[in-house]
């Protein structure tokens, strides 16, 4: 089992500013045009997408890891978002995992956002 330092939902919150952060990096060196820039980076920001990824590298976590997620995905969801509770519970798991990753080890981190720029979903 992973150690962890904060609450999940804390790592969610940061793992969703790094998400953002890396969307929109990788959307400035691919266009200047603001509007393409916000298409961009709301196509990859956001529940669905973030449940593709997660999908796309469940079986390259260590058991940690896919612990990490399973509980992630238990948490509780604010009523607003009942309408897409699958898709938002799954993103939430991809944001705890980022967000651990981010303050606890940035090369795993920096190794699953490489295989992110490399995927269909990225071009």
């Amino acid at each position: 089992m992973l150690e962890e330092k904060i609450p999940l939902r804390n790592y969610a919150h940061i793992g969703d500013a790094v998400w953002d952060v890396f969307v929109r990096e990788y959307a400035i060196f691919k266009t200047s045009n603001a509007k393409i820039l916000h298409k961009m980076t709301t196509d990859r920001v956001n529940a669905v997408f973030q449940k593709d990824l997660l999908h796309l590298i469940e079986d390259k976590l260590t058991e940690g890891e896919a612990e990490l997620a399973r509980r992630a995905r238990n948490l509780p969801i604010p009523i607003g978002r009942r309408s897409i509770q699958k898709d938002y519970r799954q993103s939430t798991a991809f944001e705890v995992l980022i967000g651990y990753w981010y303050l606890h080890d940035k090369q795993r981190l920096d190794y699953f956002l490489s295989e992110f720029k490399n995927t269909e979903f990225f071009n």
